[in-house]
């Protein structure tokens, strides 16, 4: 049953109206109950489930009002009063929300499990109901540091203004009342994960210090003024259409005050005075079970020189002018230092004259990189640190130590950029609210700016706009990101970033950068004799005049920008162009079947194999490119002939005089196919029986859980996964079996194999990511040869082995897919022998004739780099197929003069601001479960219309109207919920089930707290919800993790120590000795390559990623699938591991450069595996690092087997 909540204050919060009826429900014993307060308004909907219907009618009984006016609220027996006021509860007239009462019965089955397993298993806690709400009288900002050897806290901003702290569920809230009224209330938000340390002081020095490993988030509360205001001008339609009708009633700030923002960014040390009485209740929130440690210690102040004065002091030290003492690449690692908070300015101007004196006259690059490696040896100031960790002569040790490691690193192995030409070494920065951090230099693929002034690549700054923590910044219906977006973020576009004295102004983005809300800076060069700024390296790619559109000037810009495995230069005279191939439809309208596809000779293909395709066995014949001003496809045409490249006027997007091929992407096989859930609902409401999905997901499930079941199995997993393939690990696991020994004996081998595993099991569960074996993803091509009829395609998958042409009824699609029409049937036909088809593959073939191309009417493609999907699966056949949608093409914003770079930088704040493709996606997700008719219902329609206009916005400047959503129900199908938390530790773990709300919990928390409402679920009975549910992780991690166990024997020595005792027997009269120094130099390198991949790819600058992780070459998604960001770290991560590895295993087997003992490749391998099993090194922060040993086992045991067989 609803019940109807009348006369609530508008701004009253849906978590302050659950409070007004949570006990007096509970009186009544209803427990489990769904409460919604609309934000501005004054009533709320209370929903209670079926089992207490009864309750309900006695709630109303004693708390109802059964008549209308004055007088029925008389005859109210019990009455409920909110700050003074009535408040009206009368049952509904409206039937309760079906997936709300869904969700009630869901939440009641969990809490009666879990109140049961907490009977069984759980204890409850002593103490009783914890204090969580405490007032401060001071706030202080600043930093952790000593003096002498004692611990003290630096205070360089400092308010007296009252307050209070609350500790919540995840986060420390802080509220700052004005000191004069009118003025807004000021808050701190403050997450648990971000605390390194949490300090309680005596009763005497009653403090509470937070030190941070990144800043806060500052809010502003909304005035009631303003509110009321917004919601007036709601009501009489005067708001614009992009805005909330109810706006957030806070605002996030970038510091607490202007003066604040002057050091926000760098101390990460809050200090709140509270009352001496709760010190001790202080440390008891210890119990939380997500409240950092607590440690008592008497923390006092000092006084140091203000940070402006010591900022303004050491950037005269790094600043362009002693550019004859500090190398640029030292100076940017210097400032990095305090500008992420490692050190404190006057302990780097200190440490500088150190380096002029300790390192005078000595290689720059490599002082660098000496200086670089601080940041992993720098501890948290704290009371579990040593005042000697951090002083100055064990920063210059450590210095002397990191320069004389890195020497010898480079003479076995050259820097990564100087090995890959497509490579370039990027310095990187982050943009937040409150602050600019520095990362790198990373290696990163060239793109056309980047390889024409490669002698100037530190001049190039890849600048990411992110939020605290470095996650990208997401909408927020709880405030209002404006003051970030159009104040914080358009300023830093609009003027400089000055690192190391070099002012870095903003020059561009790619398409895929600007949805990773990424851009690049430049500061100027000399460049044939004179200066080269931003605007000269823009005039030099091409002539934008005539585009009127940011939007669309941003995207012709940004095609030179795009990453480029490759360059190849042909000769002027070869290009020609190509005419387009449109026909008209039966409206009138003209189609372009060939949009974005051009053809190349096999001359013109034989020297981009020569550039990018040497080491394939296979060659493409499909390649994605970027000519001049051009970009799309090109595929081989065997009747051209000499060199010709030819390419449409679709393909042309402004005018340019490079003669460079860039290749961009080739197709050297065909990438698997895989369902994912906007896909699968799709395909269960044109007719696909749930069953195939559940069939297909058993068949990976099943094919995981063999994984684990011996070496073989685990082997051959590792290699199709590409899991450790640089260190040769699938090799490794099978070559134990065959000398008697197992891979699960040891804990690091086998967290490998069980992270490999969980990772993808998890990529099933959350995001329904299917193996679909017949099926593949290609590019698309257009017939050149006018063959194909309408409706046909021509299919041919190759790879070093065989070859398949597809014949038949095909399905075809491409993704993102949310309208039931994106999905369609093709007949696949072979062509005549002698086709110039013939010469093509991996690829699809589309047909050049019809009245609409194919391509357009699968989700809006086209043929200048789209993948397709192709499936013949008899399973997954449709038996019904929808229109194709036919959206009108939108044109693009016309701001009628030249764009200028201020426009642009405007649209990268739009798009940041108003990218609603998530937010569409998910919600189209929820209401095609939810509605009878699925993706055919009119609101998913709709959605599906405003997604490809998201889409479109990077092009068009237009964004997505958000007033015009569709309503959906508050709660949500439990496919969308997240998982339990993973841990990755000395082993993997996975949280058990959670204990219920205790009663101080939740309640205690204020309502300001309540930023992000907890979400409900409900099962869902449609095929997504049936896969989610069919995937029980705790049971399939913990019966894997169980058949570890069982193969795992007991054992006195370690693998390690068996894999040795083998090497040794087989090469026993081997004289390897004389290579142990440089089996240690090569350990050592490979170890700090290690924590700097571990370091570059975490979400937090000084937390760490676990080793395991690295080495599978996949971060763990910790409650649930790995997300977007997740996946594109991932990627990179792999790469650089591999390069990493690669080099490693190179230096073994060839060992240095000026190394006379060329031959020697068992010797030093024997060498490598001795340092990595005998001598242990732990590392602080880091602890042992362990990977090492089984890349010198793989390549030591594969060198025992070349010398028994010889």
């Amino acid at each position: 049953m609803e019940v109807f909540v009348r006369n609530l204050p508008e701004q009253s919060t849906e978590k302050q109206a659950r409070q007004i009826f949570k006990p007096v429900l509970a009186e009544l014993d209803i427990n489990i109950f769904h409460c919604h307060k609309p934000r501005g308004k004054g009533f709320a909907k209370i929903t209670i489930s079926h089992d207490d219907v009864q309750k309900g009618r006695t709630f109303l009984d004693l708390h109802g009002q059964h008549k209308p006016g004055r007088e029925g609220f008389k005859s109210v027996k019990h009455k409920i009063f909110h700050m003074g006021q009535p408040v009206n509860c009368s049952q509904s007239y409206n039937p309760p929300d079906e997936f709300v009462l869904k969700s009630l019965e869901k939440e009641k089955s969990e809490w009666r499990t879990t109140k049961q397993h907490n009977r069984t298993h759980i204890s409850k806690p002593r103490g009783g109901k914890l204090k969580r709400v405490y007032d401060h009288s001071i706030i202080q900002c600043g930093i952790m540091d000593y003096a002498g050897n004692d611990l003290f806290f630096v205070a360089h901003h400092q308010e007296f203004t009252a307050g209070s702290l609350t500790f919540g569920r995840k986060s420390v809230f802080i509220v700052l009342n004005p000191l004069k009224s009118g003025l807004p209330v000021k808050q701190i938000e403050i997450p648990y994960h971000s605390v390194e340390s949490l300090i309680v002081g005596k009763t005497i020095n009653p403090y509470i210090t937070f030190s941070l490993a990144e800043a806060p988030r500052f809010f502003e509360i909304v005035p009631d003024a303003e509110t009321s205001l917004a919601n007036q001008l709601g009501k009489l339609g005067l708001q614009s259409r992009q805005k909330d009708p109810h706006p957030p009633q806070r605002r996030r700030m970038t510091a607490i005050n202007p003066s604040h923002h002057a050091i926000a960014s760098t101390c990460f040390c809050y200090r709140f005075k509270v009352n001496p009485t709760d010190v001790l209740t202080i440390l008891a929130l210890k119990r939380l079970p997500s409240c950092p440690d607590i440690v008592r210690w008497d923390v006092w102040q000092i006084a140091q020189d203000a940070f402006p004065i010591q900022m303004t002091r050491l950037n005269s030290v790094l600043g362009a002018a002693n550019d004859q003492i500090f190398s640029f690449e030292t100076r940017f690692q210097l400032q990095k230092l305090v500008q992420n908070g490692y050190l404190p300015p006057y302990k780097v101007e200190d440490l500088t004259q150190v380096i002029k004196v300790t390192f005078s006259n000595v290689e720059q690059s490599t002082l660098a990189a000496a200086v670089r490696r601080l940041t992993f040896q720098i501890p948290f100031p704290g009371p579990g640190t040593e005042a000697s960790d951090i002083s100055l002569s064990t920063l210059q040790k450590h210095l002397i130590e990191n320069y004389d490691t890195i020497l010898h690193e480079k003479a076995y192995s050259k820097d990564i950029t100087e090995q890959y030409d497509q490579l370039a070494s990027i310095h990187k920065a982050t943009v937040t609210p409150a602050g600019i951090y520095l990362h790198g230099p990373e290696p990163e693929m060239k793109n056309r700016v980047l390889r024409k002034y490669s002698a100037f690549s530190s001049h190039f700054l890849q600048v990411t706009f992110a939020d605290e923590g470095a996650e990208p910044m997401s909408y927020d219906r709880t405030a209002s990101l404006q003051e970030i977006y159009h104040g914080r973020f358009k300023k830093v576009l609009g003027s400089t970033i000055t690192v190391a004295g070099r002012p870095y102004e903003f020059l561009g983005f790619s398409h895929s950068s600007l949805r990773a809300q990424t851009c690049w800076f430049m500061a100027p060069f000399t460049w044939g004799g004179e200066l080269r700024y931003a605007r000269a390296v823009i005039k030099d790619l091409g002539d934008f005049s005539a585009i009127r559109s940011p939007a669309k000037c941003a995207a012709r810009i940004g095609q030179a920008f795009s990453q480029a495995f490759s360059s190849v230069d042909i000769p002027r005279e070869a290009f020609r162009h190509l005419p387009e191939v449109e026909r008209l439809d039966g409206r009138g309208i003209r189609r372009t079947f060939s949009d974005g596809v051009g053809t190349c000779s096999m001359s013109i293909l034989r020297k981009v194999w020569e550039a990018y395709a040497q080491s394939r066995a296979l060659k493409p014949t499909v390649c994605q490119i970027r000519y001049a001003g051009a970009k799309g496809m090109i595929s081989l045409d065997d009747r051209l002939d000499g060199d010709a490249l030819c390419l449409r006027p679709s393909m042309i997007k402004f005018e340019a005089d490079s003669r460079q091929i860039e290749i961009c992407g080739a197709a050297f096989k065909a990438l698997p196919m895989y369902l994912n859930r906007q896909l699968i609902k799709i395909l269960e409401d044109l007719g696909v029986s749930g069953q195939a999905f559940l069939d297909l997901q058993a068949d990976a499930v099943e094919q995981l859980r063999f994984t684990t079941e011996n070496p073989i199995n685990a082997g051959y997993y590792l290699q199709r996964n590409t899991i450790g393939k640089a260190a040769r690990l699938p090799w490794l696991v099978r070559k134990l079996w065959y000398i008697g020994l197992s891979f699960s004996d040891d804990s690091f081998l086998r967290d490998t194999l069980e992270l490999g595993v969980l990772i993808q099991l998890r990529e099933l569960k959350y995001r329904s990511r299917i193996y679909v074996e017949n099926g593949f993803t290609v590019y698309g091509i257009m017939d050149e040869t006018g063959y194909l009829e309408e409706g046909q395609i021509y299919c041919s998958v190759k790879n070093e082995k065989t070859g398949l042409v597809l014949t038949g009824r095909v399905v075809i699609t491409r993704c993102p897919a949310l309208h039931p029409g994106d999905v369609q049937y093709a007949d696949a036909v072979d062509v005549p022998q002698g086709s110039p088809l013939r010469a093509v593959h991996n690829c699809v073939v589309f047909s050049q004739k019809g009245k609409r191309d194919l391509p357009s009417q699968l989700s809006g493609g086209d043929l200048d780099g789209d993948l397709y999907n192709v499936i013949w699966e008899d399973s997954l056949m449709p038996t019904r197929l929808a229109e194709p949608a036919d959206y009108p093409t939108a044109t693009p914003i016309d701001i009628g003069r030249e764009v200028t770079r201020s426009d642009i930088t405007d649209f990268f704040v739009q798009f940041m601001e108003n990218d609603q493709l998530g937010r569409i996606a998910t919600l189209h997700q929820t209401l095609a479960d939810q509605k009878s008719q699925g993706v055919f219902d009119p609101a998913c329609i709709q959605l599906a219309e405003m997604h490809s206009t998201a889409v479109d916005f990077s092009k068009t400047g237009i964004p997505v109207d958000i007033s015009q959503l569709p309503r959906a129900s508050k709660v949500r199908p439990d496919f969308q919920a997240s998982g339990p938390r993973v841990l990755v530790g000395e082993s993997i773990t996975m949280e058990k089930l959670q204990a219920p709300p205790s009663d101080d919990s939740d309640d205690d928390d204020d309502e300001i707290q309540e930023t992000t409402p907890g979400i409900e679920y409900y099962e869902s009975q449609k095929v997504l919800g049936k896969l989610y549910r069919a995937i029980d992780e705790h049971d399939f991690f913990a019966e894997i993790q169980r058949q570890s166990r069982v193969a795992r024997r007991s054992q006195s020595i370690s693998l390690a120590e068996k894999v040795w005792a083998y090497v040794r027997v087989k090469t026993a009269l081997i004289q390897y000795e004389h290579h142990l120094g440089f089996a240690r130099d090569v350990r050592e390198g490979y170890e700090d390559n290690m924590i700097d991949t571990m370091l570059e790819n975490s979400a937090h600058p000084t937390h760490f990623v676990s080793e395991v992780e690295v080495f599978v070459g996949a971060l763990l998604g910790k409650n649930g699938a790995q997300s977007k960001r997740q996946r594109e770290f991932s990627t990179s991560m792999k790469e650089k591991h591999d390069r990493d590895v690669s080099y490693t295993v190179q230096c073994i087997l060839q060992g240095e450069e000026e190394d006379a003992s060329k031959g020697e490749a068992l010797e030093r391998s024997i060498a490598c595996l001795d340092v990595a099993v005998h001598e242990t090194r732990t590392r602080k922060r880091f602890g042992r690092l362990v990977s090492f040993r089984w890349v010198a086992a793989a390549v030591c045991l594969k060198e025992v087997e070349k010398f028994i067989g010889a």
